[in-house]
């Protein structure tokens, strides 16, 4: 199976996913969209499976830190616009195992993905 679990390296919602991960003996690579980036293709992918509005962090300072214009009348291709722009806009983490796809972290949702115990 194959994992890539796509985040920020120092976020602390980063570490507890991680650290379940491991913790179940479940390897992943990992991607540092802070450090290396992120394509429209899967910022598209995600948001067309899951729905931009679970994809955009919008709780995060980093949204909160945007001028209002760019808050305000969001669409999907505004968002997707924002999270090229700042990735730290995208909600973490984002996990992809073999056709799965999940969006933050819960360690029941894992675990029931997984088949291992939270």
């Amino acid at each position: 199976m194959t994992i890539t679990i796509y985040g920020i390296k120092n976020c602390d919602t980063m570490k507890k996913a991680r650290t379940w991960l491991e913790g179940h003996g479940i390897s992943y690579d990992f991607h540092d969209y802070k450090a290396v980036g992120i394509d429209r293709e899967h910022l598209e992918g995600w948001t067309k499976e899951a729905g931009w509005e679970i994809v955009l962090n919008r709780a995060g300072t980093t949204f909160k830190a945007l001028p209002e214009a760019d808050r305000t009348d969001l669409s999907k291709d505004k968002a997707i616009a924002l999270m090229m722009a700042q990735p730290s806009m995208i909600k973490r983490p984002v996990l992809e195992a073999d056709g799965k796809l999940l969006i933050g972290f819960k360690p029941d949702i894992y675990a029931a993905a997984f088949g291992k115990t939270a």
